[in-house]
């Protein structure tokens, strides 16, 4: 049998051609066919794409392939998440203006992407830092200004030294900037924010009506969002005509309060202090402090540490006399930055007051001695003790009569709050969304007025990575008139937070050409929720959490349609080499582009298909890839083997006299239609689903076509059932294979294949015959066949015959519906 070459190179550029001219995957509304948004996140444009984007958009590829052939109306779109700090550092390290190196870099990868074969409509794509993009960024940022959900204030922030801004709370991971990996400090600076906070229950409660995420996600946006039910408490400070509050999940403890705690940053401590003979000892303590904290997620693991701040509360039920302590394990953003300290009954206060000798006041017990002393906190349920005429009440029931006690006197209230908080945007940087707002010294702070958008950024800027925006020296941006008085005003400098571009990105690509709005409420209504969203699973807190944030603020503005993004989402793994992620640092990169060159662009989505489930992280095996390519080779020569035959024939499959032999093989070529339909509709296990493919392939290579005309219509009908399966994984192949084997248009236009149902129903099995231990013969006969018409038939076959001729049958071992071992010997 003469070999025929997998000309890929020919193959891929051919197909891609004809996709581009038939413009075969631009999408247009079709109300007479169910609708299915697939989208994978979109990428930064780096300059080049890696092995995890190959994975991401090859998993998602497949899917809106597939579901394409199912008869869905299909929008899969691609875009850049363009803004972001890389592009200034290119500007600072080689000279070039971020917005070339950027639409450079986005013209590149295109072309990467493009040769991978994706189904993208290239007529929706979106590049977020162009203005045509970010000035429905400015708006939609006045429209919460409007509603009062952007708002303006003083604080300490994250800030990273490295990259010169301010990170939100999210952007910290371990107190290092989730980019550069330097060390993050808090920094007293004035920043905008977007009050996230007041849609915390919503987006806590519907995380329930999500069930096509996976529950990890849902539990890691659980844990961010972080409810705690409990109640604000006043305290009244001696010597002020003011009151601290603080937050308690135990209000049932609240006579076993021997001191209340506050954060060093807390916005009410200078006036506090202002009062107290200790204050030069606690502004050193807070300096030190605030020094050491990097993140208001790491203080439950730092050693507890205080200082008496010489400032006395008044205990609102005893009106005994507290001291107030400023604590290290508090922060200003859970609660109210102030809390009780209850020793007796809570296992870190009862640490810090052992090291500060503190009093212990116990107020719960399961017994009836109550210790003076304890010598541990006890933190179970139990009856209240020295607890005026609460004692006696279980502690659950105390929790709810002495709130309501609280209540009634109008010093405390029930109250639920949330970890999560507000999401500040303003980034001290150039390269991003400027901020539509203006400063007038008569009139304050004025919106820029819709008729002005977008405030575009300049473009000739000078960088030098220090400092903070360039664009504060820029007069022709800085220095603007007042759109209300017409006096001399300025701009606001900072830039927004690159994650609102990709907050909302998903619906502007239902309505990409939009001038007039971001997009039509009614065309974004036929599109949205995406129903299969793909990303990393590092994408948890920030991005997935803030896109569901916005759809409900812009639902609540009758923007959006709906109020959950995402129906679905495929959280893909990792790409591994050696163990470990793959990175430049490690020196385990290995580049898409030359193994496209090498193996071609369906050996490289094949290969990231079948080597692991989509959720699951792939390793890198090169022998992996070289078997993908060999599939794909082996394809090629058997359809080629098929194509060069003096007799093919073009015809359809004749079934009624085909032998028991071709019978089973039609069985197979439509028992792998069955089971690979199965594995993309469930839980898109592309991985098995291949397998199958795999399989079915060397089904068809037992096909003998000298044999007869019978044989080559079976494997004719193997080859394009093939073509069709393979499609969504290995898209140019199937493609030629379709053409050539006879088959008119695009693959991708067909409707996938269903099994037909009688060449399901086996009339014949293959039964397997071996003499000791050794495959001599393979029976094709009904799945009934008992043991003693297959003892029956084996012994009546040739080469059974020889294999026994002379030697005595010792015995038959039978397995049902499978084979028959004859052991024999000597007689």
């Amino acid at each position: 049998m003469s070999q025929h070459p997998y000309l890929f190179k020919e193959i891929e550029t051919s197909v891609q051609a004809i996709w581009e001219e038939k413009g075969t995957f631009r999408t247009e509304i079709q109300s007479d066919r169910p609708k299915f948004y697939c989208l994978e996140m979109f990428p930064y444009p780096s300059g080049k794409i890696h092995m995890g984007h190959v994975r991401n958009y090859s998993i998602g590829d497949a899917l809106a392939r597939y579901k394409r052939m199912r008869g869905f109306n299909v929008l899969h779109p691609m875009g850049w998440d363009a803004f972001g700090l890389p592009a200034e550092n290119a500007a600072i390290q080689r000279n070039i203006p971020p917005k070339t190196w950027t639409v450079d870099n986005i013209a590149h990868m295109k072309k990467q992407l493009k040769k991978l074969g994706l189904s993208y409509d290239w007529e929706r794509e979106i590049a977020t830092c162009l203005p045509d993009y970010y000035r429905w960024n400015q708006w939609l940022f006045l429209q919460f200004l409007k509603r009062g959900l952007a708002y303006k204030k003083g604080g300490l922030l994250n800030w990273c030294d490295q990259c010169a801004t301010v990170l939100a709370n999210e952007q910290v991971e371990e107190g290092l900037c989730w980019r550069c990996k330097s060390p993050v400090e808090l920094r007293s600076l004035d920043q905008w924010y977007l009050k996230i906070t007041d849609y915390a229950k919503e987006l806590h409660d519907t995380l329930k009506d999500l069930p096509g995420w996976p529950e990890k996600v849902r539990t890691m946006q659980e844990n961010w969002i972080g409810p705690s039910t409990g109640a604000h408490i006043d305290f009244s400070v001696i010597g002020l005509n003011k009151q601290l509050t603080v937050f308690t999940t135990r209000p049932d403890t609240l006579y076993g309060v021997t001191f209340v705690t506050i954060a060093p940053e807390h916005e009410e401590m200078e006036n506090l202090l202002s009062l107290s003979d200790n204050r030069d000892l606690a502004h050193a303590f807070i300096r030190e402090t605030l020094h050491k904290r990097t993140t208001e997620r790491n203080t439950e693991v730092v050693e507890k540490e205080g200082i008496d701040s010489g400032i006395r509360l008044i205990h609102p039920l005893t009106g005994e006399t507290i001291p107030l302590w400023i604590g290290n394990f508090v922060v200003s953003g859970y609660g109210t930055g102030v809390v009780m300290g209850v020793p007796a009954h809570d296992t870190r206060d009862f640490e810090f007051a052992i090291q500060y000798s503190l009093p212990i006041k116990t107020v719960i017990s399961d017994s009836e001695h109550i210790p003076d002393r304890p010598s541990e906190a006890m933190t179970g349920p139990g009856i209240l003790v020295q607890s005026g005429k609460f004692d006696g009440l279980s502690n659950d029931l105390a929790k709810i009569e002495i709130t309501r006690h609280l209540e009634e006197k109008g010093i405390g209230r029930a109250v639920t709050t949330y970890r999560l908080r507000d999401w500040g945007i303003s980034r001290q940087r150039y390269w991003g969304t400027p901020i539509p707002v203006i400063y007038c010294d008569s009139c304050g702070m004025v919106p820029v007025p819709d008729r002005d958008l977008p405030v575009v950024l300049p473009e000739h800027v000078s960088f030098t990575g220090k400092g903070g925006s360039p664009l504060s020296e820029q007069p022709s941006f800085l220095h603007v008139k007042c759109p209300e008085c017409g006096k001399d005003a300025k701009r606001e400098t900072d830039t927004m937070d690159t994650f609102i571009d990709s907050s909302w990105y998903f619906l502007r690509f239902s309505d990409p050409k939009n001038t007039r709005l971001p997009f039509d409420r009614q065309t974004a209504a036929h599109w949205l929720p995406v129903d299969q969203y793909v990303g990393g699973v590092e994408h948890a807190i920030l991005h997935l959490l803030y896109a569901r944030f916005f759809t409900k603020v812009l639902n609540d503005l009758g923007l959006s349609p709906v109020r959950e993004p995402f129906t679905s989402l495929l959280t893909q793994g990792m790409v591994l080499k050696d163990g470990s992620k793959m990175s430049k640092s490690k020196g385990n990169v290995v580049d898409p582009d030359l193994l496209i060159d090498r193996y071609g662009a369906d050996t490289v989505r094949l290969f990231t298909l079948f080597s692991a489930p989509p959720d699951k992280d792939l390793a890198w095996d090169d022998k992996a890839v070289e078997g993908a390519y060999r599939f794909l080779g082996r394809l090629s020569q058997k359809a080629q083997e098929l194509l060069t035959h003096p007799q093919f024939s073009s015809v359809g499959t004749a079934t009624a006299t085909l032998s028991p032999e071709l019978r089973l093989v039609r069985t197979k070529i439509h028992e792998t239609i069955q089971d690979v339909t199965r594995d993309l509709e469930g839980n898109a296990q592309m991985n098995t689903a291949i397998a199958r493919l795999m399989e079915l392939l060397n089904t068809l290579y037992s096909i003998d076509l000298q044999k007869g005309a019978e044989e080559r219509l079976v494997l004719r009908e193997g080859l394009q059932v093939t073509s069709m399966l393979l499609s969504p994984f290995a898209p140019h192949l199937s493609q030629h294979l379709w053409n050539t084997l006879g088959a008119k248009g695009l693959v991708a236009d067909e409707r996938w294949p269903e099994a037909d149902q009688s060449a399901l129903l086996r009339d014949v099995v293959p039964f397997i015959v071996q003499v000791n231990g050794k495959l001599r013969a393979t029976l094709m006969l009904p799945p009934n066949t008992t043991e003693s018409e297959l003892r029956e038939h084996a012994l009546k076959d040739e080469k059974v015959v020889r294999a026994i001729e002379g030697l005595q049958v010792k015995k038959a071992v039978h397995v049902p519906g499978k084979l028959m071992n004859f052991v024999v010997g000597p007689g």
